[in-house]
């Protein structure tokens, strides 16, 4: 990493874990930190998104994903007992599981086919959350105890967050340690030898084919790495409310994840950050817009995807990063 983006990362940090905490502590606004850390979790599932347009396929089921894993860390919670930090993971896991599942028949398609397919699957999802036993129907699964304490050899690495005066400051930390921990991920898988061979399936299957790059094991892999990101958003979403429905996420999540990418930037992994942030914020602030609300944020983001095709951080004066994703 070269000692411009090692400062950039570094104050990223300086900003997210000292300077905003700092700020909310000096205005008395503590409810900030929930708005903050569902950006957060938004980001990761974004983040996920972003990386199957990365090997050239439209993802619009991310919520389904999303909604899987909040509700198998909710059933473990609840029914048996498990700490939810050890749910979390595991939901991530299965999340990935079943992508891998799915994705064998429907990752064959590209363009607009894969894309429909995707957008059903929110939907899919929800009415097997309404109609199993298991995660309680329309009931949903409420009263889901918050996480408790971890401690490696005596040593407290986290605490219980229902002893807490303030457990949103420490979701507010917890979220964003795992964005940081997730986008370092992506940006080291993009920079590999696997990121490279999955440009190459951005550009020409066929080509990447004919050289030998397996290109049904590298999209599945693909594919499970970005459900597992949806999954452990999903996990996370249900410990700070302390309740899922399926009603939790639903197939306008999946767009927005989408639109975060789009509106961020494709060709960098840091945009779906900036896409999430903007999308979040931008639509509370035409809030007083009333019945014009969702004209003018639509007509927004049209006239920004017409303008700026490679989304807002196309704006940088530097060059692009190798690897990107054309616009």
């Amino acid at each position: 990493m070269s000692v411009s983006k090692l400062i950039g990362v570094l104050g990223f940090l300086a900003m997210t874990l000292v300077a905003i905490p700092w700020i909310i502590v000096a205005t008395g606004r503590s409810d900030l930190y929930y708005t903050l850390t569902s950006v957060a979790l938004l980001a990761i599932a974004s983040g996920g998104v972003w990386l199957t347009f990365y090997i050239g396929r439209i993802n619009i089921g991310q919520a389904a994903y999303a909604l899987l894993g909040g509700y198998v860390s909710a059933i473990l919670i609840v029914r048996y007992g498990v700490p939810f930090w050890f749910t979390l993971p595991l939901a991530g896991l299965l999340c990935a599981g079943a992508s891998v599942l799915i994705g064998v028949p429907i990752l064959r398609m590209r363009g607009v086919y894969f894309a429909m397919v995707t957008l059903v699957l929110t939907e899919v999802a929800r009415l097997l959350a309404l109609a199993l036993p298991v995660t309680n129907g329309a009931k949903g699964l409420v009263n889901i105890p918050l996480p408790g304490s971890v401690t490696l050899f005596g040593i407290e690495l986290l605490p219980d967050f229902a002893a807490l005066d303030n457990p949103r400051r420490a979701f507010y930390f917890a979220a964003v340690v795992l964005m940081v921990v997730c986008y370092a991920g992506l940006y080291r898988l993009v920079h590999s030898r696997i990121g490279r061979l999955c440009l190459s399936l951005q550009q020409n299957e066929e080509l990447a084919t004919s050289i030998g790059v397996n290109v049904a094991y590298l999209r599945l892999v693909i594919y499970a790495i970005s459900s597992f990101l949806g999954g452990i958003a999903g996990a996370m979403f249900i410990a700070i409310s302390q309740s899922i429905y399926p009603s939790s996420f639903t197939t306008a999540d999946s767009i927005n994840f989408m639109l975060n990418c789009f509106l961020g930037g494709l060709a960098y992994v840091l945009g779906p950050i900036l896409g999430t942030f903007l999308l979040y914020f931008g639509w509370d602030l035409l809030f007083k817009a009333g019945q014009f609300q969702l004209l003018i944020f639509s007509s927004v983001l049209i006239v920004l995807m017409l303008t700026l095709p490679n989304g807002l951080l196309s704006l940088r004066p530097w060059k692009q990063m190798k690897g990107a994703v054309g616009g």
